[in-house]
């Protein structure tokens, strides 16, 4: 019997290792989805509650367009915030498309699964 408890747990060990091994790599390949925002915005606070289930599957970084060193992307999105960037790349403005976005999410996650 005390074998068994020391092999389990030398197998939860390896397990839970792979596991924070496996954390660690999303982590370091989760793609940015940029909000371009400012402060108030409703339509940027709803954006955030679509966006809530897919939270875990990118970084949520968020562009405040009203800030001096912002300028270049007050000129381009002023009149169209929430105005949403996958990885660099413009994917969407006004509302979620969440087809769209799982499209996107799906396919930057095949690719790093296949890299």
């Amino acid at each position: 019997m005390l074998w068994f408890q020391g092999n389990s747990m030398q197998l939860a060990r390896s397990a839970f290792g792979l596991f924070l091994r496996n954390c660690s790599a999303s982590k370091t390949t989760l793609p940015v989805l940029t909000l371009f925002t400012k402060d108030p915005c409703p339509l940027c606070d709803e954006a955030k509650e679509v966006l809530q289930p897919y939270k875990n599957r990118f970084i949520l970084q968020e562009v405040n367009i009203t800030l001096p060193e912002n300028s270049v992307w007050y000129e381009r999105y002023k009149f169209d915030i929430p105005v949403f960037h996958l990885n660099g790349q413009f994917l969407m403005m006004h509302r979620v498309n969440t087809s769209k976005l799982e499209k996107q999410l799906l396919k930057l996650e095949q690719q790093s699964t296949r890299g």
